[in-house]
C-alpha cells in the first residue's frame, strides 16, 4: 500500500464511493503530516499502478480519451496527470498526448519546462491539425498540449462544438490522451470535457477533501452517465516509521 495515496479501484461496479478496501463509506480522510506539500512528479510505482487498473488492462478494451479532475484545488491532479501520462506512454510504447484543459489554474507547461504560445485555446479558436498544437516533452511517444492563451473567457470554449472535433482529432493521432480539468467543485469544466472521453478518475486530498462534497460530486457524474474509473487520495500518511514502512 503506498504511503501517499490510495486508489479506490472499480468504483463503478461498487457503486458506492469509497467503497474500497481500505476507506470506510463515509471517507474519513487521514491526517496530514506537518511537512504537508507533494513532489513534483507523483512516485513512479503509484503512477504504474493506476496505469496498469485503468489503461493496460489486458482483456478489456482500455478508454481512449480519459480526464482527471480534482474534487477541490491544490488536490495535486496536475502532477498526478504528468506521472500518469509519463508511465503511460514508456510502458505501453504507445503515443500519448497530455492536454491542459484546466483554464482556471494552467500548471502543465511550468512541470514540462515547455513554452504555452500555443495550446488548447488556440485550437479550438483556430485553423489547422490539432498536432501543430501539440509539443513533444522530454519522455518518449508523449506530448503536451498546453492550455495556450489564455482570456476571461476561454473557459466557455469547452463548451464549444469545437471541442468535440478536436478530441476527434486526438482520438485519430494518439492512442492515449489525457485530460488535466479545473476542480469539481468550483466549476464545470471537467464535466463539459468527460461527457466527450471515456470516463474521470477522481482526485481527492488527505484530511481536505470532505466527504460531503465528494459524494455531492459522485452522484453528479453519475447523473449525466459519466464513468467513475477510479479515484485517488493523494497525500495519504500512514502513522508508522518510513524504515518499517519499507519492510511491508
Amino acid at each position: 500500500m503506498s504511503k501517499h495515496f490510495e486508489l479506490m479501484q472499480q468504483m463503478e461496479q461498487k457503486k458506492a464511493f469509497g467503497s474500497a478496501t481500505t476507506a470506510d463509506p463515509e471517507f474519513v480522510p487521514p491526517r496530514r503530516p506537518a511537512s504537508g506539500g507533494s513532489s513534483t512528479r507523483w512516485a513512479n510505482d503509484e503512477a504504474l499502478r493506476l496505469v496498469q487498473q485503468i489503461f493496460l488492462v489486458q482483456s478489456l478494451e482500455p478508454p481512449r480519451i480519459v480526464v482527471f479532475a480534482g474534487i477541490d484545488h491544490q488536490s495535486g491532479c496536475s502532477q498526478i496527470c504528468a506521472s500518469v501520462a509519463e508511465t503511460l506512454a514508456k510502458n505501453s510504447r504507445r503515443p500519448v498526448c497530455l492536454v491542459e484543459a484546466n483554464f482556471r489554474s494552467p500548471a502543465l507547461s511550468e512541470l514540462f519546462g515547455t513554452p504555452n504560445q500555443r495550446g488548447l485555446t488556440d485550437a479550438l479558436l483556430k485553423e489547422g491539425p490539432i498536432t501543430s498544437f501539440a509539443e513533444p516533452v522530454a519522455q518518449e511517444n508523449l506530448w503536451l498540449i498546453s492550455s495556450g492563451s489564455l482570456a476571461v473567457d476561454s473557459p466557455s470554449l469547452l463548451a464549444s462544438d469545437n471541442l468535440k472535433e478536436r478530441l476527434a482529432e486526438l482520438r485519430e493521432e494518439f492512442d492515449f490522451v489525457i485530460i488535466d480539468a479545473p476542480p469539481l467543485t468550483q466549476y464545470s469544466d471537467a464535466v463539459a470535457v468527460a461527457q466527450l472521453g471515456s470516463g474521470i478518475v477522481l482526485i481527492l486530498e488527505a484530511d481536505t477533501t470532505r466527504r460531503e462534497s465528494a459524494a455531492v460530486v459522485t452522484a453528479n457524474l453519475r447523473s449525466v452517465n459519466i464513468p467513475i474509473l477510479a479515484a485517488v487520495l493523494n497525500k495519504r500518511t500512514f502513522p508508522i516509521p518510513e524504515n518499517i514502512y519499507k519492510r511491508l
